[in-house]
């Protein structure tokens, strides 16, 4: 009989070493794929929702009418407030959808705030309110530790506040109520500061509906 020939211990050991080296090395290119492809997922799904919010933002403040409002506790409000004792920016737009030809107004107040680390959109649907309106809320953006609003007045100057603290708003001047662009400041905790500039369009005042007529200028709150 011939004498049967194997692998000796060492060769076997040697030949595991190098096999589990092969391993090691292809787990960790592959755990380095998974986190560098969860990390983009991260990312993507970050700037969708900023984009998001900043769609937002630009379809509401495009819509920006002057129409003030009468607050919960029956105090005036302008047409566009930011800034003093407000946390935020509130305003009234036009188009306010009403796809069931409900027997409303086409405007809508909404608001911007920023509540803990979320940047809020809340929206009320009547426009002078009572105690008990209560606003519909949207998350736009999370992990937000600042929101800073900018508005530049007709001379060009930026102001902290709206409206300006100088200035008083009139009842009829839509001048005075309107600023010629916004600047937005997001302080991130992952992107840093993020600035957004929207310019505003030329003024609108809802114009009253005809005597007996409902309208839709927004000026009845059913």
């Amino acid at each position: 009989m011939r004498r049967m020939r194997g692998f000796t211990l060492l060769e076997l050991l040697v030949a595991l070493s190098i096999f589990a080296a092969i391993g090691v090395m292809a787990y960790s290119g592959l755990a380095n794929v998974m986190r560098q492809q969860a990390q983009t997922e991260a990312y993507s799904d970050r700037m969708k929702d900023l984009q998001l919010a900043y769609r937002i933002f630009q379809r509401d403040l495009e819509q920006f009418v002057g129409r003030g409002i009468r607050n919960e506790f029956g105090d005036a409000s302008p047409a566009l407030a930011a800034g003093g004792n407000y946390t935020g920016v509130e305003f009234t737009r036009i188009g306010y959808p009403n796809p069931a030809n409900f027997l409303r107004s086409n405007l809508q107040r909404v608001a911007y705030l920023l509540d803990d680390d979320q940047l809020l959109r809340r929206s009320w649907r009547v426009l002078d309110r009572s105690q008990d309106s209560l606003p519909d809320e949207q998350v736009l953006v999370e992990g937000v530790s600042e929101f800073v609003m900018r508005y530049l007045d007709e001379q060009n100057n930026w102001q902290e506040r709206w409206p300006p603290a100088q200035g008083t708003v009139g009842e009829g001047s839509a001048q005075s109520q309107w600023p010629l662009a916004i600047e937005v400041q997001l302080s991130l905790e992952d992107l840093g500061v993020l600035k957004w500039l929207f310019r505003l369009p030329e003024p609108y005042q809802p114009s009253p509906p005809p005597p007996g007529e409902p309208g839709t200028a927004g000026e009845e709150n059913t």
